[in-house]
């Protein structure tokens, strides 16, 4: 039996490992595109749900993905393409309120559970010159939003309700209870 972690993301791993469990990574290939006219909370579990059943895997394996963006005024922001796409997101979510959206699917055999986990956050008003000088940094570049709650994008969040985790793109404590609910899992958390 093995856990799979279906994400190339740094900071999922890193979380992960907060399970001190032995894990493998297999990145998910797939169309991560959103349809527009659906609710994001439930096309970021959608995504999740499709990057986990991608990954190959044995019966007895238990994959966990996730999916994260943000969602500000009714917009989805997903990871940058560009940096004047990164200040251009930065600069919509300057001095508003927004929630960052994970969707996180695991599957064990033929079972899967699927859930989304929303932090609501406010950002103070940013300067253009705040702006211009996060994008330098790269920071943004490969992050939902266009930035890091755990690095230089601290400075611009006045409050947050809701799971810091979920924010950094893997909600840890409501996955520990999925994968203490799920049957079979007692060995992993």
């Amino acid at each position: 039996m093995s856990l799979i972690l279906a994400s190339a993301s740094p900071r999922r791993r890193e979380l992960l490992g907060l399970f001190r469990i032995p894990f493998t990574v297999r990145v998910a290939d797939i169309d991560e595109t959103m349809d527009p006219g659906k609710s994001p909370f439930d096309e970021v579990a959608r995504v999740s749900r499709l990057k986990a059943l991608a990954v190959a895997r044995e019966k007895e394996d238990t994959v966990i993905a996730a999916d994260t963006i943000v969602v500000c005024e009714g917009r989805v922001l997903g990871k940058p393409r560009s940096e004047a796409e990164a200040a251009r997101m930065l600069g919509l979510l300057s001095g508003r309120d927004h929630q960052v959206m994970t969707g996180v699917t695991v599957v064990q055999g033929e079972r899967a559970e699927t859930f989304t986990e929303v932090t609501d956050l406010h950002f103070r008003v940013l300067s253009e010159k705040e702006i211009a000088d996060y994008v330098a940094t790269g920071e943004p570049m490969d992050k939902a939003g266009a930035y890091g709650i755990q690095g230089g994008a601290a400075l611009f969040c006045s409050h947050m309700v809701g799971d810091y985790y979920n924010v950094m793109g893997l909600p840890v404590c409501r996955l520990g209870e999925v994968l203490r609910g799920m049957e079979g899992q007692g060995e992993f958390v």
